[in-house]
């Protein structure tokens, strides 16, 4: 067995150089993404097959419904959060009045499928308190347990500025009800991530789930594997209590370039 010694100069500097150091159980990765290799979908088989580049003036109703309008937690969607111009699509957070407003499109019944590589390329809001998200659902998932048979809530993001502006969450739910399954939240931590556009993957396979930033791979999950076609939703979310909303500033919104799917 070795034993290491210190000299009192080594373990002046080794104190020092500890004590300089982020403490790991409160600091975050700049980057803790399982493989620094971006996947290419067209590289791996992946062809594409539905896409909205938001160009125009108004949302593409061929592709997209505005969803959940009306009450949502403590405050509203509201069809005037939901706008389409210079190429992207806007889903915005307001307060007006007394109503606290936010936004939510969905593909449901316009285009849902099942397996594939799905991406939106898009810029984050910027407060803590309204949040961005990206996922897909089931319109069976409260009907039985079975996630194969049902389907699953793919939280392909979700971003809580709370956490701090580099980092991103994501979650699998199923089996709505007493008897709800998750897996997660999982958190990415990606410099940079608070600034600008950032492409955000999902790969759906009969295998396994995997969660990408920019064409890295974050995370990779095996459980919870849905078999039946779902649909898109891009959302820009509202709290459930009125605290949430403390350090928000309004108007704010979650700006969307694009949103691609591939297949193979």
């Amino acid at each position: 067995m070795k034993i290491f010694r210190f000299t009192p100069i080594l373990l002046i500097l080794f104190i020092a150089g500890w004590s300089c150091s982020p403490n790991p159980r409160n600091s975050f990765p700049d980057n803790n993404a399982l493989s620094h290799t971006p996947f290419v979908p067209t590289d791996n088989g992946y062809k594409l097959v539905w896409m909205d580049s938001f160009d125009g003036t108004k949302l593409d109703t061929t592709k997209w419904s505005l969803r959940g309008l009306g009450s949502r937690r403590i405050g509203y969607n509201d069809s005037s959060m939901v706008k389409v111009e210079n190429g992207n699509l806007l889903l915005m957070y307001d307060i007006k009045g007394d109503s606290i407003l936010g936004a939510m499109i969905g593909s449901e019944g316009k285009f849902e499928t099942t397996y594939g590589y799905f991406e939106c390329r898009a810029e984050l809001q910027k407060s803590v308190g309204p949040w961005a998200a990206f996922w897909m659902q089931s319109p069976k998932i409260s009907e039985g347990t079975d996630p194969a048979e049902y389907g699953v809530e793919m939280d392909i993001f979700e971003y809580f500025n709370e956490l701090g502006p580099d980092t991103l969450s994501h979650a699998l739910h199923w089996a709505y009800g007493p008897e709800m399954q998750s897996v997660g939240p999982l958190k990415s931590g990606l410099k940079g991530l608070d600034k600008g556009f950032h492409t955000f993957g999902f790969e759906w396979t009969e295998k396994n789930y995997a969660f990408y930033i920019d064409g890295l791979k974050f995370f990779e999950v095996n459980e919870g594997i849905s078999k039946i076609d779902q649909y898109i939703i891009l959302s820009m979310e509202i709290r459930d209590k009125l605290e949430g909303f403390k350090k928000a500033v309004a108007p704010d919104t979650f700006k969307i370039d694009y949103v691609k799917v591939y297949k193979k």
